[in-house]
């Protein structure tokens, strides 16, 4: 097959404009990888940035991580946001040493198969990790694709379709470590230049062929594309209640949950919800822990050690 027009201008571009991220290193494994590309749904870069980099030293290795209680995953993602995903890459670690000896499989089925792991993160790690040619759809190669090629300024909403994996299929080069390449350079143009709000055309590398600058940037016509609300909804109340958690070592009260939020009705919906989710644990005697971490029995009242030979006697009332 011929080399699409698209294929050079576009890897130029990248080579110089590529932002240097640690999981895009040259001693970046598949485990740092897969790591990364939990941390980065739907969060930013900026963000993932530090809470990666304690991660990988803590736990560089699927092993070292799966060997830790989940509860510790959970605190180490920190403010990340969708602390789910902290559970699913604990479990996926445990599966990566139970199923293939430790080491990230570089088959996508295999990689599908693992706990959390799902289209779109099997195909990258497949394609970033081991340099393999896969379509690698995110939101932001979806909206740069649309606009490139169908001439619509976003995406679709909802899940990926069957029709956006064949056109980005096509548009891959044949030789695998280059589709890799396209693959992450895609990516970094709807990052940087192709940006859903903001698009700065005129530095784009792919401007003279893109579709959607010849019809003259027609303004989107479907479904309004709405963010999500953050202050005051059952999400903040949830990361409230994790806050407490995360800084405690021992299990809480529920009264020190309590204090955490005004609203109880919010308030127990959100832990009802924690609980489901297997993000905290109810002990028996009704203190709260982030799930798998060591028990320590409540702190008894403590008494003073009674002189050798003399009676003991109970201490007064106050």
């Amino acid at each position: 097959m011929a080399p699409d027009p698209l294929h050079a201008p576009l890897l130029d571009w990248y080579a110089g404009a590529a932002r240097e991220l640690p999981w895009r290193a040259a001693g970046a494994g598949p485990w740092a990888v897969l790591v990364s590309e939990v941390m980065l749904q739907q969060t930013p870069v900026a963000r993932v940035l530090p809470v990666y980099d304690g991660w990988l030293r803590r736990w560089p290795t699927p092993a070292a991580l799966a060997a830790d209680p989940p509860g510790e995953a959970v605190r180490a993602w920190g403010r990340l946001g969708y602390p789910r995903r902290a559970l699913r890459l604990h479990a996926a670690a445990r599966a990566v040493v139970d199923r293939h000896g430790g080491a990230v499989p570089d088959d996508v089925a295999a990689l599908r198969a693992l706990p959390g792991v799902g289209e779109y993160t099997a195909a990258a790690v497949a394609a970033f990790a081991f340099r393999q040619r896969h379509p690698v759809l995110d939101t932001n190669v979806r909206r740069v694709l649309a606009r490139l090629v169908d001439g619509t300024e976003f995406e679709p909403a909802g899940a990926t379709r069957s029709a956006e994996r064949v056109r980005a299929s096509a548009l891959l080069p044949d030789d695998p470590g280059r589709a890799a390449t396209w693959s992450v350079a895609l990516m970094e143009l709807g990052a940087l230049v192709c940006t859903a709000r903001t698009p700065r055309c005129t530095d784009c590398p792919v401007v003279a062929g893109c579709a959607w600058q010849r019809l003259g940037a027609p303004a989107w016509t479907g479904p309004a594309r709405r963010g999500q609300a953050w202050a005051g909804t059952d999400r903040m109340a949830r990361g409230r209640l994790l806050a407490v958690l995360r800084g405690c070592l021992e299990p809480v009260s529920r009264s020190a949950l309590d204090a955490a939020w005004d609203d109880a009705a919010q308030r127990d919906r959100a832990l009802a919800g924690l609980l489901a989710d297997g993000l905290v644990d109810r002990l028996p005697d009704g203190r709260y822990r982030l799930p798998g971490s060591v028990v320590t029995p409540p702190t008894a009242p403590s008494r003073r050690a009674a002189r050798p030979g003399a009676a003991s006697s109970p201490s007064p009332r106050r």
